[in-house]
């Protein structure tokens, strides 16, 4: 009875031998095949952590393996790909700024770490960073980032440069032509930054930040009527809202009353926002 048993121990972790041998080169081929196994499972759980698990416990899991491990590049990036889940910004920059010292780097991880200075709020050294990147290395990423650092120096050329090169970079360039109108609309440009809006709306009929930035670029031209866009009911009524809301930030107090009052109408439910901005003006008035 007992030799079933011994068999057993002799093929854990499904790893098939051919005897119970004390030969150490069949220990060591074992040892290697239990290690390729717990490889296995170590990259499936990684893979969970970067995608389903909790951003947060993803922190402390990659934290425990680098622990036991420092020098692997996946491990450390898989921690700042966390920190930037769990929207640690501050702290991304530094893990990032970790995998761009490691020996096996590349610039890819570059435009990661300036990804995450710049949503830490350090431009400057995102500028520096992305300075860096070699010319040839050409990504929707990059340019995206370029011309974010653009917009906040005000270089207006370059700006328009790099949005155009990352639209061409990409399949989905809603949020691009988004970012885009919004730098136009921060210069002034209305009526560029409405066509802008309108194309990012084009490409993503869902993306409600774009319809709002397009009301806001036509109030800016005192223009009170909404776009023929696809919207649902209460996006009706917040859009309303924010047109509202930039006509009596422009003095056309007469218009903002009528539209808060269509926008509480139109809202399915009850629209406090706009309530309390049509109390805030009949009082004022």
């Amino acid at each position: 009875m007992r030799h079933p048993y011994l068999i057993s121990a002799c093929v854990a972790g499904a790893i098939l031998v051919s005897g119970c041998s004390q030969d150490p080169s069949d220990d060591e081929t074992v040892e290697r095949a239990f290690q390729d196994v717990n490889v296995v499972d170590e990259s499936n759980l990684s893979d969970i952590m970067l995608t389903v698990a909790d951003p947060n416990e993803a922190i402390s899991y990659f934290q425990r393996t680098l622990q036991s491990d420092p020098s692997r590049i996946d491990l450390r990036r898989g921690l700042a790909t966390s920190y930037v889940r769990a929207r640690r910004f501050t702290e991304a920059a530094g893990a990032w700024k970790s995998v761009t010292e490691h020996p096996q780097a590349g610039a890819g991880d570059s435009i990661n770490y300036a990804d995450a200075l710049i949503r830490s709020g350090d431009w400057a050294t995102a500028e520096t960073v992305l300075d860096k990147v070699p010319p040839t290395y050409e990504t929707f990423d990059r340019y995206r980032l370029e011309a974010m650092v653009a917009d906040a120096n005000k270089e207006w050329k370059k700006s328009d440069s790099f949005y155009e090169i990352a639209v061409g970079l990409t399949t989905n360039s809603a949020g691009v032509f988004n970012n885009w109108g919004y730098s136009k609309l921060t210069r002034g440009d209305y009526a560029g930054a409405e066509q802008l809006f309108g194309e990012s709306i084009k490409q993503d009929s869902t993306l409600f930040t774009a319809k709002n930035n397009l009301v806001l670029a036509r109030a800016a031209q005192q223009r009170y009527t909404l776009p023929v866009i696809p919207m649902d009911q209460t996006e009706r009524a917040q859009l309303l809202h924010t047109m509202a809301l930039s006509a009596i930030k422009q003095g056309d107090i007469a218009t903002g009353e009528t539209l808060l009052r269509d926008a509480i109408e139109t809202h399915p439910q009850h629209f406090e926002e706009a309530i309390r901005a049509l109390e805030a003006l009949t009082r004022s008035g």
